[in-house]
């Protein structure tokens, strides 16, 4: 499997790269198995068994919006919990993710939009969506922002507001990820 983001866009700081270190890392981040350019994560080879039976129902919480020229740190994030638990043996039927985007985040997740991060964000959200991943725009933040619904990327449905998601989702049995 390649690496297809260097770490710096995935926001991780590799201190001792290039010098001696005692504490230096040799843990290695690979991308895949179900997102090939998306979500780089470790193997844990001693972590504990997850439950062969469980659903593993999760909603993130997005709100702060992309830096420069990097991906949107949360949607990564989103990545790697489903390529980290395939590689656990979760199988993505047993995995449900829901993504609630408000605040400078709703600008992540909009199409027509020209600069090589809106692209990239792009992609990310359509590789999340061919694994069923759910994504709500808080539709006060929206509101704010002068958004609309014409402007998501398709499949981003808007909300009423980004505590409603949450509220449904909670209903739904989604747990809230604090990371």
């Amino acid at each position: 499997m390649r690496i297809a983001l260097p770490f710096r866009l995935m926001g991780l700081v590799l201190a001792c790269a290039g010098l001696p270190c005692a504490a230096q890392s040799t843990a290695v981040f690979t991308t895949g198995p179900l997102l090939d350019d998306f979500g780089p994560a470790a193997t844990v080879e001693d972590a504990a068994p997850i439950p062969a039976h469980m659903h593993l129902r999760v909603r993130f919480d997005i709100s702060e919006g992309a830096k420069d020229d990097e991906l949107n740190r949360s949607l990564v994030t989103a990545a790697r919990f489903l390529n980290m638990h395939a590689r656990a043996g979760v199988p993505a039927r047993r995995m449900h993710i829901a993504l609630v985007v408000h605040g400078r985040a709703v600008f992540d997740v909009l199409h027509k939009r020209t600069s090589q991060r809106a692209k990239d964000n792009a992609a990310l959200v359509a590789a999340l969506q061919q694994h069923d991943v759910r994504l709500y725009v808080c539709g006060q933040s929206a509101a704010y922002y002068e958004v609309t619904s014409d402007q998501l990327l398709p499949g981003v449905q808007m909300s009423l507001s980004a505590m409603t998601a949450h509220a449904v989702l909670a209903a739904e049995g989604y747990e809230l990820n604090p990371f």
